[in-house]
């Protein structure tokens, strides 16, 4: 089969699966003990969870758009006959 056929090459997936786990990392950092109607956790408020998994998640999500963008510079062809 030839290679001009796919519209991702391997770069394109190795991309992907990076912005994904940035993006994974992001969502994980979000997690931690929640409130309850009998107890308050002030953990909820933390600069982890407000403010930088966002922007790690964030970064994941540009991480992706841009594979999916990403053409790889084409291959010089030999004979235009």
């Amino acid at each position: 089969m030839d290679k001009k056929n796919f519209a991702f090459t391997k770069k394109n997936y190795i991309l992907t699966a990076i912005g994904m786990a940035i993006i994974i990392i992001g969502l994980l950092l979000m997690t931690g003990p929640n409130c309850t109607s009998d107890y308050f956790e002030p953990d909820i408020f933390s600069v982890r969870r407000v403010k930088v998994a966002p922007v790690v998640t964030l970064i994941g999500f540009i991480t992706v758009i841009a594979a999916i963008a990403y053409k790889p510079k084409s291959e010089e062809k030999e004979d235009d006959k």
